[in-house]
């Protein structure tokens, strides 16, 4: 059998010389995922909703097979859990799951803090005082959505300036659960710039090189938010029974 040959090989060497690569189809796993999670922490699916993987399939033009792996990694990522027999939901995040979360989150944040504090240079001091600016300066006018992206970039970038690797890889690993809490609570603060403008103290003391007060800063930051939540996820008390009647 002889080997396929191009029509014109003048045209195949030219493709060739061209630098041209093969074309790769998208992964539609990572795309679905990446769709569901933005739903999820931008609160369209709220907590204990239902995966619909047919629907899903349906909307996007897809089979069910890409949805179910998405739904995988999303399990695997703490965003959605698995019922037998009931397919995939919203994950309920309960209070002692976010005390949980929030105290790990506390203290790798403060380690973060001390650390930036000796060892972040100038030009990112200013670049966290930039990010901070930008937050204050377009909270008003930005969606939920992209005033929680803009405060947890914040958070990560000092993460990252803390010059500790690991660290900043435990947050990352965290944030997807931050994202969601905030993407349920953000939209009960009446005030968004006065969110942002919280950030301030810190950014104030790190410019300073203040470690002692740059971790009051943040100490105080984080637990403000942190009662905040527990007060939105805290059960309401039971309405009180109607009294007897006093006989006469």
């Amino acid at each position: 059998m002889q080997p396929f040959q191009p029509l014109n090989p003048s045209l195949s060497g030219a493709a060739s010389a061209a630098g041209f690569s093969s074309i790769e189809l998208p992964d539609l796993v990572a795309v679905v995922e990446a769709q569901l999670q933005q739903a999820i922490v931008a609160g369209r699916l709220g907590p204990g909703e239902r995966i619909v993987e047919a629907e899903l399939a349906r909307q996007m033009g897809i089979s069910r097979a890409p949805v179910r792996e998405a739904a995988r990694r999303l399990e695997s990522q703490g965003l959605l859990v698995s019922r037998p027999r009931h397919g995939f939901a919203v994950r309920t995040i309960t209070p002692k799951e976010i005390d949980d979360l929030f105290q790990v989150r506390i203290g790798l944040e403060r380690m973060a803090t001390g650390l930036a504090c000796q060892q972040a240079t100038e030009a990112q001091l200013a670049q966290l005082q930039a990010r901070v600016d930008e937050m204050v300066a377009q909270a008003p006018r930005l969606a939920q959505a992209e005033r929680v992206t803009l405060d947890l970039g914040i958070h990560a970038y000092l993460c990252e300036i803390s010059g500790n690797a690991y660290l900043q890889r435990l947050f990352n690993n965290m944030q997807t659960e931050i994202r969601m809490i905030l993407a349920l609570t953000e939209g009960s603060y009446r005030d968004p710039a006065l969110i942002a403008e919280s950030h301030q103290p810190l950014v104030q003391a790190l410019l300073r090189r203040d470690a002692q007060a740059a971790d009051h800063a943040l100490h105080h930051h984080l637990v403000e938010g942190q009662e905040h939540v527990q007060a939105l996820f805290k059960p309401s008390p039971p309405a009180p029974s109607n009294p007897s009647p006093t006989p006469p």
